[in-house]
């Protein structure tokens, strides 16, 4: 390399001689050629350091980029997943607090491949509790997929309107595969069950018929107290306090004459005019006695729709043949419609009634006795 160029690259001055030997105006002239010489040397210099410098940190960075991407990407399994797995979700329980089970029993590889796969899919909010089947070793985001609510484990039990506390309380065992004995001993227990005040510590009235899909580790008392739940909630949507009020009765009272009602209607559209049969015979001056087969049955623990002669003298307190006004409580576990046609009877002046058609279930109104024995013969025609 020349002279020249060392100068170029350091920035030296020319030898002494060379400087000495020049003219006053060469002189300036140099001196400004040197400062820009000088000039680019500081220039290339840090230039050049922060080219290596550069590289330095670029490989690093490159480094830790891949350092830091394994971090954040969790460990995941792939596919389905093999063997059974129960998982429970229990009320309140948070995505998070279901990422650390699911990792703990083997159906995930982390948690944190779990939270990732249900942030994803917008469901951290719409864990529902309940027992769902899964499977060790399979991605989170097959997990997230069977912890939909529409897979849930249930137990679904059907009850019918207008059946006895007892047939309830049968139906269930049959239906969930619990013990009878643990339901009898749930109905009589009723501290918990969540019943009304007016119910008098009696399930009997309050025992909801409806669907319901219970989760199989529900207890007997559990299921219970959610048919009680539904009732509540019936009550509350048809005004069934203030409606009771308004018409004279107590809530009690209310829910007896809708269990009457269900016994004894074949259809719903009936329902209300049998409502006002009832209440015509409980305002009837002078008195009049209700003579409902349905409660003399009850009472008798009896399933036949109408008593024999020996029957109709039982001592029992059911037994509206003998006795003025309502019997002690409901004689059955009456549905809505049954309850809203209590609550808003037909109007009319009919004081008797009967369901001359045992296979349509069609019902005929009476305001005499005359009327009624009429209607009673087209019974006997008809088989009844």
């Amino acid at each position: 390399m020349s002279d020249l160029d060392m100068d170029f690259l350091l920035g030296a001055e020319d030898d002494e001689g060379r400087t000495r030997g020049r003219s006053r105006g060469s002189s300036k002239r140099g001196g400004r050629r040197r400062r820009r010489r000088r000039n680019r040397g500081g220039f290339i210099a840090p230039l050049l350091a922060f080219i290596v410098l550069a590289g330095i940190i670029g490989g690093g960075g490159y480094y830790g980029y891949l350092w830091l991407s394994d971090a954040l990407v969790p460990d995941d399994y792939a596919g389905q997943g093999n063997g059974e797995v129960l998982i429970e979700i229990k009320d309140g329980q948070t995505a998070s607090d279901v990422a650390v089970e699911l990792e703990r029993q083997g159906v995930v590889a982390s948690a944190r491949a779990f939270t990732n796969a249900i942030g994803n899919a917008g469901k951290s909010a719409s864990l529902h509790p309940g027992q769902y089947k899964l499977r060790k070793g399979m991605s989170a985001a097959n997990a997230v997929a069977l912890l939909d609510s529409g897979n849930r484990m249930i137990v679904k039990a059907r009850i019918e309107e207008g059946r006895r506390l007892s047939d309830t309380l049968t139906l269930l065992a049959k239906q969930t595969g619990k013990p009878e004995k643990d339901f009898v001993a749930a109905s009589k227990d009723v501290g918990d069950l969540g019943l009304p005040s007016y119910a008098k510590g009696k399930l009997e009235g309050y025992a909801f018929p409806a669907t319901y899909d219970f989760q199989p580790k529900m207890t007997a008392t559990e299921m219970l107290t959610a048919m009680v739940e539904r009732f509540n909630a019936t009550a509350e949507k048809v005004g069934l306090e203030d409606g009771a009020k308004s018409l004279g009765h107590s809530p009690q009272e209310l829910v007896t004459i809708a269990s009457i009602i269900q016994a004894e209607a074949g259809r719903y559209e009936d329902m209300p005019k049998i409502a006002r049969v009832i209440y015509n015979r409980l305002e009837h001056k002078p008195p009049m006695k209700l003579k409902m087969d349905s409660t003399l049955m009850y009472g008798l623990n009896d399933y036949r729709t109408s008593a024999t002669n020996a029957q109709l003298q039982s001592n029992t307190k059911y037994n509206s043949y003998k006795y003025f006004g309502l019997p002690p409580g409901p004689i059955s576990n009456p549905g809505d419609h049954a309850i809203e046609a209590a609550l808003n009877p037909a109007k009319g002046d009919w004081l008797f009634f009967v369901a001359t058609d045992p296979k349509s279930k069609v019902t005929k109104f009476a305001t005499t006795d005359a009327q009624f024995q009429v209607l009673l013969n087209e019974l006997r025609q008809n088989g009844g």
